[in-house]
């Protein structure tokens, strides 16, 4: 079927689009996860479950850190002492086919854009309609910052805090598989949809939902609230909660000169 023009377009054929849409991205979201199901021992054993162990990239990067500042053992990870049982009979099951669907949505994220683009692609003008690979490739390049900062900087440290916390030395760490992957799935989505920012407030901007100026206005606020989150997620010390804040506040501050450069072009366009 022929692509409409958006004048001509209806509300049903708007709903018949976005129907295709969700069709083709689920589809492509299946394929790829299909494809990981290949390499699910890997994914799984060294991927998924490999920050449970102290072995794991971030835990001898902050150690070394620890060393070159002289802190000596102060931020060294030696040991977890948890472990991670399955508790419901189709457990490992579901587990599996959910990460691999997860790992699946994440392959094909950048073909998701290209759909989402040719959606929206005719309320935009044409001089917008040809910045496609550009905004592919940004939002792409965030989303997959995204996901390694979810992967190299929140869960490690989110593993390593409820490890080390404790109400009392009776009670045993035994994290069911189902949590652990529910905060998995939640630190990685939640970091790759935060890097998304930059884009967010470019379309507010556009569409006049967001000033610089509100922007700054409630940065303060911004920061509070990336410092409690960096708080939460890392050990009680300085260096763990500025790197996982500052990349956070980076992206807020990239937001709001995104906002002014867009804001900007608007007036000069109403002139």
């Amino acid at each position: 079927m022929a692509k409409k023009n958006l004048g001509e377009m209806s509300f049903l054929d708007h709903l018949e689009e976005l129907r295709w849409l969700l069709v083709r991205s689920t589809i492509a979201t299946m394929i790829m996860a299909f494809v990981t199901y290949f390499i699910s021992d890997y994914l799984f054993d060294k991927i998924i479950l490999g920050p449970t162990r102290p072995t794991f990239f971030t835990y001898v990067w902050f150690c070394d850190l620890s060393h070159q500042l002289g802190f000596a053992d102060s931020i060294c990870i030696t040991q977890l002492n948890f472990i991670i049982q399955n508790t419901e009979m189709e457990g490992q099951v579901n587990i599996f086919v959910w990460m691999c669907l997860l790992a699946g949505f994440i392959l094909s994220f950048p073909y998701i854009l290209w759909e989402i683009w040719k959606f929206i692609s005719p309320a935009l003008y044409e001089k917008e309609r040809k910045n496609a690979k550009v905004f592919i490739f940004t939002s792409s390049l965030l989303f997959f910052l995204g996901v390694l900062f979810g992967y190299f900087v929140v869960i490690p440290m989110s593993v390593n805090f409820v490890a080390t916390f404790s109400v009392s030395d009776v009670v045993k760490n035994q994290f069911t598989l189902d949590s652990y992957m529910g905060m998995v799935k939640t630190s990685i989505l939640g970091s790759a949809i935060f890097f998304e920012l930059p884009i967010a407030i470019y379309f507010l901007t556009k569409l006049g939902l967001v000033t610089p100026e509100f922007l700054r206005k409630y940065w303060k606020y911004a920061v509070i609230i990336i410092l409690i989150i960096a708080a939460i997620v890392t050990p009680p010390d300085v260096v763990s909660q500025t790197i996982v804040a500052i990349p956070m506040l980076l992206i807020y501050e990239v937001s709001i000169l995104i906002s002014k450069i867009v804001y900007r072009n608007k007036m000069k366009e109403n002139v």
